[in-house]
């Protein structure tokens, strides 16, 4: 059974990392034959791409997604729960609170990345908007989720096991920082999502959530950022206008038990 759960953690990283490396021969096709173009008109053509949709990179976390909720009525997956769950307890004799902090971990690379001087994509206002819109969907989508579902945890200690909000967190930060710094280097987003495939990893081994409550909080996050950067361009032209001095961002967060919010003020 614990091989297995590797293999569907590394099955889940090396999806995505295949996604990544593709799209980063992509890039650099691109980057050659617009190199001789205009500061302006790069930023110009990086919000348009911004704005388009591409399907192919949707089925990933709806793959996760859909898993998480057909093992929510399927015995068999149900079976399957129980059995990884032994599995692990009968070799693991204490919890690890690494998770509840490395859940953070992806989305504040990003951030310290550019502080110590590694360029990315967005400045910080539009990094913040996109963080915060990323977060916002996560929240409308988990909270939710977790009172309708109303899933016992495998410790019993609360009906709020589905999907996993630790998780969610990881994978979103974690492909927050594959798309802010694609262009760097490919390890970015490997790195981000090993990161992330860990923590779902000790969400399991920490008796706290269920195989599939893990599989759809990943597919959750990855969606809810793709989503952000979507809808960035309408959400920075809709609520920061150009004009405006001042701009805010509220960035919700959930680790499990507690819910918060993070403002961010740029004058």
């Amino acid at each position: 059974m614990k091989k297995l759960l590797l293999v569907f953690l590394f099955g889940v990283f090396a999806a995505q990392a295949q996604e990544v490396a593709k799209d980063s021969i992509a890039i650099r096709k691109d980057s050659i034959n617009t190199a001789a173009i205009t500061k302006d008109v790069l930023a110009v053509h990086d919000t348009l791409t911004s704005s388009k949709i591409h399907f192919k990179q949707f089925i990933i976390p709806t793959v996760l997604i859909g898993y998480g909720f057909i093992g929510l009525e399927s015995d068999w997956l149900k079976t399957f729960n129980l059995n990884l769950r032994e599995e692990v307890s009968e070799d693991i004799d204490r919890k690890f609170t690494i998770d509840d902090i490395a859940q953070y971990s992806t989305a504040a690379s990003v951030f310290a990345l550019s502080a110590f001087g590694v360029k990315s994509k967005h400045n910080l206002k539009d990094r913040s908007i996109i963080m915060g819109t990323s977060y916002l969907l996560l929240s409308a989508t988990v909270f939710p989720l977790k009172s309708i579902t109303h899933i016992q945890r495998p410790d019993g200690t609360a009906y709020n096991s589905f999907p996993s909000g630790h998780t969610a967190n990881a994978f979103a930060g974690a492909e927050f920082l594959w798309q802010e710094y694609k262009d760097k280097s490919v390890w970015y987003g490997i790195s981000g999502y090993l990161v992330a495939s860990g923590v779902g990893a000790f969400r399991i081994i920490n008796n706290r959530h269920w195989l599939t409550d893990v599989a759809a909080g990943a597919g959750i996050g990855i969606l809810s950022t793709k989503a952000a950067y979507w809808l960035y361009p309408w959400v920075k032209r809709t609520l920061f206008p150009k004009d405006k001095r001042i701009s805010s961002m509220v960035a919700p967060f959930y680790n499990g038990r507690q819910a918060g919010a993070g403002l961010v003020l740029q004058f």
